[in-house]
Order: structure tokens, then sequence, then C-alpha cells
């Protein structure tokens, strides 16, 4: 599968064309809409998610409920755009006169000055209008279907908070995967621990009230992942370096970690490593899941975790200094309407980057045509493994 992206945060509509997708799986539009109402939802989110409800709707590639096997494209339109008309249309204006809202002091943390001086832009309006976070709307879209993918094929995907600020979230490992999605959709902040869910609002409320933002950790997992998805014979083949690809490429994010992550460097290999064990229903498993799901590139058949820091968002009502670019001279940066924490937000958003990535290399690795064909060779490789 493939996927494009377009539109402005304040333009008139995102899009996504999706092409690669099997024919005959089951898609409407609440699959998708269920997936974007979640990324707008989360404790300190700022005024726009309450202007704006992103629903899609889709244009292409599905009839009567069924996708065709040829490209899905999706429409998410910007019901604010009305307000925003003469500021991001695209009909000329004239000459001599003033564009509204023009931005010539950057924000620092943001693409605005880097973007400015790539593209030549004087107005980094230009810059920031498609650098913003809400592009990815149109990436959980295109996640929202992978998701679908999955299902169909036995795989259950969640993402949840690890730590807002510094409150840290106690591991959950003893939690059903239905429970896990139970909690973090019922929790405010989207975490597991019930008894922190309120220090992570305190530190949230805390922030905002100081016209400042906090950063955070997500962690997604993933169960029923079977064993040799991805591959060690070439470096762009190896799935753990795709989907840490993807997840860094997240509006804010910075870093990322499989299963223990940068705690193997405080261990030995005795403490590092999963032994590895055999039985005759289930076939060979991990005794532990430290390496979190990935040996050599590729699946080990244990549930993949996998988790993402996201700085704090940059926009800040107590804004940092800067430099304007027409005059020179100190100033402090632009204000832009934005959140004190997209921390939970975020984990939506890495949870759908995680799954398009893994419906992808399945959809490399079997023959995939139609669904029904993809869960055919699906479960073929999954009695293969299981009696090797």
């Amino acid at each position: 599968m493939r996927y494009l992206t377009a539109g402005e945060s304040h333009g008139k509509q995102l899009t996504t064309i999706i092409e690669g997708i099997p024919s005959k799986l089951n898609l409407v539009k609440e699959d998708i809409n269920h997936s974007l109402i979640r990324r707008q939802g989360g404790y300190g989110r700022g005024r726009r998610m309450k202007i704006e409800k992103d629903l899609v709707e889709i244009m292409s590639g599905v009839r009567h409920g069924y996708t065709l096997g040829s490209p899905v494209s999706l429409v998410i339109t910007n019901d604010d755009f009305i307000h925003w008309t003469d500021i991001m249309g695209e009909v000329p204006i004239d000459e001599s006169a003033k564009v509204r809202r023009q931005i010539t002091k950057p924000r620092p943390g943001h693409a605005d000055l880097n973007g400015a001086l790539k593209y030549d832009h004087r107005d980094m309006r230009n810059v920031l209008e498609r650098s913003s976070a809400r592009e990815t709307a149109a990436r959980v879209a295109a996640g929202a279907v992978a998701k679908k993918i999955l299902k169909e094929v036995g795989i259950e995907i969640i993402g949840y908070v690890k730590q807002i600020y510094q409150v840290q979230a106690e591991d959950q490992h003893h939690l059903s995967m239905q429970d896990k999605i139970k909690r973090s959709n019922e929790s405010p902040v989207r975490s597991l621990d019930k008894k922190q869910e309120q220090s992570m609002m305190d530190a949230i409320d805390q922030a905002k009230k100081d016209g400042d933002s906090i950063g955070g950790v997500v962690e997604v997992y993933v169960e029923g992942v079977p064993a040799g998805l991805g591959s060690h014979v070439h470096f762009d083949r190896k799935l753990d370096s795709r989907i840490a690809g993807s997840v860094v490429s997240i509006n804010a994010f910075k870093g990322v970690e499989f299963g223990i992550g940068f705690e193997a460097a405080n261990k030995r290999g005795s403490e590092t490593h999963d032994e590895i064990a055999y039985d005759n229903e289930k076939g060979y498993y991990r005794l532990t899941n430290r390496l979190g799901g990935f040996e050599g590139g590729m699946t080990t058949g244990m549930p993949i975790v996998v988790k993402g820091v996201m700085k704090p968002i940059p926009t800040l009502y107590k804004p940092l200094n800067s430099v304007d670019i027409d005059t020179k001279e100190p100033f402090q940066a632009s204000i832009e309407r934005s959140d004190s924490c997209a921390v939970p937000a975020a984990s939506v958003v890495m949870e759908h980057i995680v799954a398009w990535e893994l419906a992808n290399a399945i959809l490399e690795q079997f023959t995939s045509d139609t669904i029904d064909q993809l869960k055919e060779e699906i479960e073929k490789h999954r009695e293969r493994i299981r009696q090797f």
C-alpha cells in the first residue's frame, strides 16, 4: 500500500488517497470516523477541537460498503474554513492588497524558519499551515483503513499514554488486550494506570496556567502478529526500522524504542534477550518480551511493544524569543491557537501510524488482491511456522 495526503491546517479540506487496498474489504465511513473522533479527544486539547468535528467522506474506491481494489480517496472538510477564505483561499489577490495575517516571526521548535529558508517564503504561513499537526488527521484516516485490514487477519492494536511530563504510569502488563483498549478509550488522558490519571491532568492544568506546554511518552501494543514479518536481508526491509521512521515522522516526536529500549544500555545480555521455547499447540515463543516483538528486523510472534517520545508543543502562550525575518529585530514569537498537551491525542496518531506499517508489511509479503485471499495466505503461514 501507499498513500498521499494533501491540505493545509486552515485550508478547505484534508485529502487522503490510498492505493493497494485489497478488494472486498468491508469499509464504511463510520470505521474511520471512530478513529478521527478519538484523535480529537483527550485532556489538554485546545479550543479548535470544539470548533471542528473531523468527519470523513469516502469519495472513491468503495461501493456498497466494500472496497473495489482501486484507490480509495478520503476527504475531511474543514468547517472553520469559512473564516479563513480571504487568508487561505486559492483565488489571486490584488498585488496592492496586503496579505492578511502574515507570519514573519518564526516560532522556535517549529518548521517555520527552516521551511521559509528552503522554499523562499517571506510569509511563513505558507510553511506552518502544512507543517501543522492537523495533517495527522489525514494519516489517522489512512491508519483506520489499515486497522480494518489487521482486524480481518486477527491482529489487535491499541495506543496509550505512559508518561505526561514527570508523571509516569506503572506498567499494566497483567491487563488483557480488551482491557487495555477499554481503559485507554475511557481514560481522559488515555492512560492504563487509573491511579496516575489525576496527577497527569494536574500537570496539564499547571502547564496551561503557566502559558506553557508539556510532552510525554506513548506506547503502542499489538497482539496477533505472526512471526516472520519484515526481513533481515536489507536495511530498508527491516520492519522495526520502518516503524521507527514512521513514528518519528509524527509531529513533535523525537525518539522511539522497542521493548525495554534504551534501558538495555544498563543491562547485561542475559537480562536483555528473550529465551526461546516451544509448545506443540502454539509453536515457538519467547519466555520474555524485552525486545518488544522484534529480532533481526523481523517479528518474533510475540506482542509488538513500541514507545515514542513527544516533545512539548512549541506554540506557547508565553512565547519564546525569536527574530523578525523582515526587520531582523528580536521579537517574541507569534502565537497560534494550540494545545497545552497533545500527548493523549498523539497516542491515537501513533497507534494508526504503526497500524499502517504493519498492514503494509503484510500486504507486501502475502498475496492480497482480495481480503479473503489475504486471510487464507496468512492462515497458511501461521500453520507452517507452528509446525516448523
